[in-house]
């Protein structure tokens, strides 16, 4: 069995999430530094890169690089960018490469003045745009389905840039939450499904859009609802109001946002994510109980659904695996030794609490199994006498296209081999899934609300063909921009 799973190179990829964005609306505020703090909350939504652009009312202004957001922006680049809006992005690539030329909020000159743009989410339809715009003369400086946007606004020339974007909406397929800011106003908009989240949160003086509620939160706003699936809300010194495009029958929020995106402390959808994940937890105990001295989560993704089990069961909640706060997600491992290595970087098992103990070990979510694989060999190496493996969602089977970086069926460990195979692989004493309906009854909120392509393979909206799937190499030399950062 090692043998056979050694040789999968997919096995060493790790899991990615999507982007963040933040925008704010407030003459006489320092707009900049609110929106730096609002993207340091969205910082697990995003850490290739990192971007503001800010509007001082007569133009508009950004500044983009590599890194985390306070490896890209310093006290005197923050002091530069002055105004009376600004917006903000962190991203992880899933169209485009990771490069500098990618990172967003993307900066455009417009025949109706400057407009900047930041996004969350995937077009599934962005190879099929792209070809059609570039046959009709426009020039793209990305290769960010983001841009493909700007350029279909940009066919309606004779419309304000929020009337011109409703205008382009039954272009668009797929998922996308973005923030767009003009000389004199911020927008926000939701795809007709509303996959990605978007949230409003008022200031004393003034308006601010984010990814998740923890944001605003950061920033001292108030939050006042969510973003509407179809709505295209425009802030300008009038305060904020709405337009409406298409709207589906349902919306298609995605569950992975409980599962694992977004941060405990944000609300989604009138829901509390750490609540909702503690149930995931106690629905995973009346699923599957089991007899054992101790409940380890995986942390942090599992510590919710851990405790919730905990609590269910009266078996004893301990943190048996230490995390190393220090170590990022993209840390390098090059070689099968320093993944090793890289592991004991991140997590730690404590030897007197596990040794001899029976172990119910719980994480989010299994999606290439390499992490699992090697906590379960780190805690038999602490002799842990049994390990029970239990995963708060069901088994990852199909990819994601709405802006989640699983790009291929065949990177998909349960997708590939059946729950026995995999408890071999995994090498735990027992494997269970939380069900999809048990998932479902946690959310509390109607199951045909949510998107649950990941788990069924029932997309709500239309995926691309076999290699359509939106994604674009950049021409030569254009991967080779600066690291340290590019002024727009």
């Amino acid at each position: 069995m090692e043998g056979e799973f050694a040789e999968l190179p997919w096995l060493e990829k790790g899991w990615r999430e999507e982007c963040g964005v933040f925008g704010v609306y407030g003459p006489g505020l320092d707009v900049s530094r609110l929106t730096y703090y609002g993207l340091y909350a969205l910082q697990h939504r995003g850490q290739e890169s990192a971007g503001i652009a800010v509007s001082d009312g007569r133009q508009l202004r950004g500044y983009k690089g590599m890194g985390l957001v306070p490896e890209v922006f310093g006290e005197e680049k923050l002091r530069e960018l002055q105004g009376n809006s600004a917006i903000g992005h962190v991203r992880y690539s899933t169209t485009g490469a990771s490069t500098l030329v990618n990172a967003q909020p993307l900066v455009f000159h417009t025949s109706n003045g400057m407009v900047a743009v930041a996004h969350n989410g995937n077009l599934t339809n962005a190879a099929e745009l792209r070809r059609s715009l570039g046959a009709g003369g426009s020039i793209f400086q990305s290769t960010t389905d983001s841009e493909v946007i700007i350029n279909l606004m940009a066919r309606h020339q004779g419309l304000p840039p929020a009337e011109a974007l409703l205008a382009c909406m039954p272009e668009l397929r797929g998922a996308y939450s973005l923030v767009l800011l003009t000389e004199r106003q911020l927008i926000g908009a939701r795809d007709p499904y509303g996959v990605r989240p978007l949230c409003l949160g008022r200031l004393k003086e003034g308006w601010v859009l984010a990814s998740e509620s923890c944001a605003l939160d950061t920033v001292g706003a108030e939050f006042v609802r969510d973003l509407e699936p179809g709505e295209v809300l425009i802030i300008d010194a009038d305060g904020p109001r709405s337009l409406f495009g298409p709207k589906a029958e349902h919306p298609a929020h995605c569950i992975f946002e409980f599962v694992y995106f977004a941060r405990p402390d944000s609300t989604l959808d009138g829901r509390t994510v750490n609540i909702v994940r503690r149930e995931f937890g106690r629905r995973l105990a009346l699923e599957c109980s089991l007899e054992a001295d101790l409940v380890v989560p995986v942390p942090d993704s599992g510590t919710a659904a851990a405790t919730g089990y905990a609590e269910a069961t009266g078996i004893p909640f301990v943190e048996g695996l230490i995390k190393n706060r220090y170590v990022g997600r993209t840390f390098i491992q090059p070689t099968q030794r320093l993944r090793e290595v890289g592991v004991r970087l991140k997590l730690n098992p404590i030897r007197p609490l596990l040794e001899g103990k029976r172990v119910i070990l719980i994480d989010d979510s299994i999606v290439r199994g390499t992490t699992g694989r090697r906590l379960v060999q780190m805690l038999r190496g602490v002799g842990v006498k049994e390990v029970y493996f239990l995963v708060a969602s069901p088994p990852v089977l199909y990819p994601c296209y709405y802006g989640i970086d699983t790009s291929a069926r065949g990177e998909l460990i349960a997708a590939q081999y059946s729950l026995e195979k995999l408890k071999s692989y995994v090498g735990a004493d027992a494997l269970h899934y939380l069900s999809l309906e048990g998932m479902l009854a946690a959310v509390g909120q109607p199951p045909e609300n949510f998107c649950t392509a990941c788990f069924t393979g029932n997309y709500p909206i239309e995926i691309p063909p076999p290699g359509e799937e939106g994604k674009f190499s950049l021409e030569s030399g254009a991967g080779e921009e600066s690291d340290h950062g590019l002024d727009v």
